[in-house]
């Protein structure tokens, strides 16, 4: 069993093959982090580790002891005014308004498995042997509260999972105010800290930096992961890179506001925490009431940012998404919207639908427009019935005449949001989120609503289901088009809004693919607004971004894969020229972008000329032969976008006997010099054809893959800006 605990020494060891985690019950009955990273050889103790020694300044536990400073210990789950001046992991406000806790072991347990979180996605365990779990109870005696710090460690991955739960026992009532799901110690700050970063249409772009002393943190207060800020980030040897090197990773699986922070002391230890972020939040809990933290990640690689994106990424596809296209190729799907956007009718959809099927395409993503009276972004949001001036005939009968072509067919839904003219505003103006007598902004001339309010999720899940039931959907693309202002709710507690709002989310989700286990689920708030663990949990695919510009999407792409799978990234092609830049992209570098991800296309079919009809088939054919590898091969980054004029990456399958590189060069240079590019991944000993040239693994992981121009002749077709190319290799057959 993979969790040891070590009576004499009171030391706790969680490790596999790749990793060890050491912490132990200190004097003072708490507990202390001992050590994190690669496996270490179990044994009885390792004391040595705790390290004490006065220090000026410092409070002392012990009377007469000059020594053990919690200041200086490196600590399990810190909490506050206890002598440790760094973030504390939890703050609990008493009846007579101190802050004061002292929470002690009381006893733990272990088991084989993975214990589901009430209410909130999580990873699992496909069977109990996938994983060991330790539960740690520590209780205030004072205050009869009871805190339970669970970890999981996967048995083939280096992964740690982490939660944390408070029941009061008490009499009184508390008020919760913080609860990390994670608080780890690490012994020294020579890292760089990489988080993902960016706004609407230039999301999760990569950002590093040297740790220094004091705060550093992302966070989102905006209702939603955000564009901003993903919930990541991670820790890498100043030397680490793509292929070497130590790095550690933080994810936290949650939708809503969270705060993901590292505090450096004057003494080089860095505190990481990952929560539920404790501004807007506060919990009453009387007696016999608990709370649940959101489930928090931490991954490993000592064999660079690959080797950890790859263990996320198989992480997240074998223990984390669910259902019918868990490990299945997506479906090749146009979406409309930037075909038509809400210029559209019957004919008209029929006339692309049918376009579409010649294609080669399999679904038909019906997108903003189709309901109510909405024909501007101003109307219609919470009027779920079908636009009957739009569609005569009733969505049921354009569904059945697009299956009828052969054809899956899907819906766009904004359901969290309404629009000031619905007929439910003027039913149930109270059910939005916004305070008496205050202001309320708008946000894309959309308002949100309370989803804290059980009452309101009822009732949106009742409208979709009458929708779905009648067009018998195979996708929903599920949107959220705005961040939560104004935060004040007629049904729910204050500072229980925000946490409240994305349960009700994860509710609504979790009763739909409950009741239609085949539709396929895209998340979407934006774009990628809300491109995290949690939705990943109820919706295996996300909308990476509104921008859909090929070259832009190098980067979007490129970052978001540092954590996520590429089957999890909606990726389309759009027509040109392009409408969030204006830039003319081939439609070849387009397709070569959009291949590593779900795939798909947003254009208007009709307005094809014959030459790109046929480039098309041939794209689609192509992704239908190698979906399965391009989704859910290895995948390796080779050259950064954020580095230079040139991007690569590639997919490897389990065997290392076929791949396909992905290179992309932005603008034409003139008169360059040679390039060749290291690849990643192969088998040194097999023999490969690439153009009909043949290389041994070694070779093209050694000396590299000759990328340099052909030719410098004139009229060259590779010549140009925004030039791509693939290259397929396969393992030569004896």
């Amino acid at each position: 069993m993979p969790i040891i605990y070590h009576q004499q020494s009171q030391t706790f060891h969680l490790y596999n093959q790749s990793i060890s985690y050491l912490m132990k019950i200190l004097p003072s009955h708490d507990l202390g982090q001992l050590y994190f990273g690669k496996r270490v050889h179990d044994k009885e103790q390792f004391d040595y580790l705790l390290e004490l020694a006065p220090r000026p300044m410092s409070p002392c536990y012990f009377q007469d002891d000059l020594t053990y400073a919690k200041e200086h210990i490196k600590q399990e789950f810190p909490v506050l005014f206890t002598g440790d001046f760094k973030q504390s992991a939890i703050d609990v406000e008493h009846g007579d308004g101190n802050h004061l806790l002292e929470f002690v072991y009381d006893h733990h347990c272990i088991f084989q498995g993975k214990e589901k979180l009430p209410d909130l996605p999580a990873t699992y365990c496909n069977n109990v042997q996938d994983a060991t779990t330790l539960k740690i109870y520590l209780v205030d005696h004072l205050l009869n509260l009871e805190l339970v710090l669970s970890y999981t460690i996967f048995e083939n991955l280096p992964v740690i999972a982490r939660n944390s739960y408070l029941k009061n026992h008490g009499h009184d009532p508390i008020q919760l105010h913080s609860l990390m799901s994670l608080s780890l110690d690490l012994p020294d700050c020579q890292y760089d800290m990489i988080e993902l970063t960016g706004a609407w249409s230039r999301e999760r772009h990569i950002k590093s930096s040297p740790l220094r002393e004091g705060m550093q943190s992302i966070a989102s207060l905006r209702g939603h992961s955000s564009h901003h800020f993903n919930p990541f980030l991670a820790l890498k040897r100043p030397h680490c890179d793509e292929n070497d090197g130590e790095v550690i990773g933080f994810s936290l699986v949650y939708s809503g506001n969270f705060l993901m922070s590292v505090d450096v002391d004057t003494y080089h230890v860095a505190r990481v925490q990952a929560g539920i972020h404790p501004a807007t939040f506060q919990y009453e809990l009387k007696h016999g009431e608990a709370f649940q933290s959101p489930e928090a990640l931490i991954v490993y690689s000592h064999h660079g940012l690959n080797v950890l994106s790859q263990n996320f990424h198989t992480l997240f596809n074998d223990h984390l998404i669910r259902g019918h296209y868990k490990g299945k190729s997506r479906p090749i799907l146009i979406n409309n919207w930037e075909g038509t956007y809400f210029d559209f009718n019957e004919q008209k959809i029929l006339d692309m639908a049918k376009a579409s099927q010649e294609l080669g395409i399999e679904l038909f993503v019906l997108d903003d427009g189709w309901f109510g009276k909405r024909n501007n972004d101003h109307s219609s949001l919470g009027d779920w019935f079908v636009n009957l001036k739009k569609l005569p005939h009733g969505i049921g009968y354009l569904s059945s005449k697009i299956h009828q072509m052969g054809l899956q067919f899907g819906l766009w839904f904004e359901s969290e949001m309404i629009s000031y003219d619905s007929l439910l505003y003027q039913k149930h103006p109270e059910w939005v989120l916004q305070a008496p007598q205050r202001h309320v902004s708008h946000g894309r001339h959309q308002y949100v609503l309370d989803f804290s309010n059980p009452d309101v999720v009822n009732y949106i899940e009742e409208m979709m289901v009458k929708i779905i039931d009648e067009s018998h959907l195979d996708y929903i693309k599920w949107d959220m088009n705005r961040s939560m202002s104004e935060v004040y709710s007629m049904y729910q507690k204050q500072g229980r809004v925000y946490h409240e709002y994305i349960l009700g989310v994860y509710r609504l989700y979790e009763h739909l693919i409950q009741r239609y286990p085949h539709i396929l689920f895209e998340s979407c708030a934006s774009g990628g607004g809300r491109f995290d663990p949690g939705m990943l949990y109820y919706a295996p695919q996300t909308w990476t971004s509104d921008d859909s510009d090929a070259i832009e999407r190098l980067k979007i792409q490129y970052g978001t894969s540092l954590v996520y799978p590429i089957s999890s990234m909606g990726s389309h092609v759009s027509a040109i020229p392009n409408h969030q830049l204006k830039r003319l992209t081939p439609l070849s570098t387009r397709a070569n972008v959009a291949y590593f991800g779900t795939f798909g296309y947003e254009l208007d079919v009709l307005q094809l000329n014959h030459d790109e009809k046929e480039m098309i088939k041939a794209q689609i054919s192509f992704m239908k032969q190698y979906r399965q590898l391009l989704q859910f091969g290895r995948f390796y980054r080779l050259l950064s976008p954020f580095e230079g004029n040139e991007t690569m990456w590639m997919v490897v399958n389990d065997q290392q006997s076929l791949a396909i590189i992905g290179y992309y060069r932005t603008l034409q240079e003139v008169n360059v010099g040679y390039r060749r590019v290291r690849l990643s991944g192969l088998d040194e000993q097999k023999l490969y054809i690439i153009n009909q040239q043949e290389y041994y693994g070694d070779e093209l992981m050694n000396i590299g893959l000759v990328i340099s121009d052909e030719s410098c002749g004139e009229n060259h077709s590779d010549f140009g800006d925004y030039r791509s190319q693939l290259f397929i290799i396969q393992e030569k057959k004896p």
